[in-house]
């Protein structure tokens, strides 16, 4: 899918090709939400082998959930969608990613709408995504893009649900 205002496409995942590109979005995202990223890679450090095994298996579910976002010839971010386990009535935003010489330029509302469009087509209503509460750039974003912020994940108290009615 072509986003013509700012000639993005939205294009599946080609792990096979963008493994290492994945796990380094993956990466950067705990560095920016956590200023770390340990909790990605886990305690045995096999952290990115369940990420790519996880991807793998969402792919296999529904191609269009994984996506890199292309700028002419480079990758410039990359979504994963999907839905929460104990909530069947809203999509959940696994992943929202720019890369940092992106980030600020507009971009995001195009990620944000792809997700939108997404879980419409779908027939969900709403959708989630969690943010760390310290990324105040993202929980800002996500505020002008008419999220709400619900307060504390249950169980995870280091960040929060945000909701979007679509």
């Amino acid at each position: 899918m072509t986003n013509s205002k700012q000639n993005l496409l939205f294009n599946p995942v080609q792990l096979a090709l963008h493994a290492q590109t994945c796990i380094r979005f993956r990466e950067d995202s705990f560095v920016v939400s956590f200023d770390d990223a340990r909790k990605f890679y886990e305690a045995d450090g096999k952290g990115a082998e369940r990420y790519i095994e996880w991807l793998n298996s969402k792919i296999a579910k529904d191609p269009k959930s994984v996506v890199h976002i292309w700028k002419n010839e480079e990758i410039v971010g990359q979504i994963e969608l999907g839905l929460l386990k104990n909530e069947f009535d809203c999509g959940y935003v696994n992943l929202f990613y720019l890369i940092p010489s992106v980030r600020g330029q507009g971009f995001g509302a195009a990620l944000d709408q792809h997700a939108v469009e997404h879980f419409r087509a779908l027939g969900f209503h709403k959708m989630k995504l969690s943010v760390s509460p310290t990324n105040t750039r993202a929980v800002s974003f996500y505020k002008k893009l008419g999220w709400i912020d619900l307060g504390p994940r249950p169980g995870h108290p280091e960040i929060n649900f945000m909701e979007k009615k679509i």
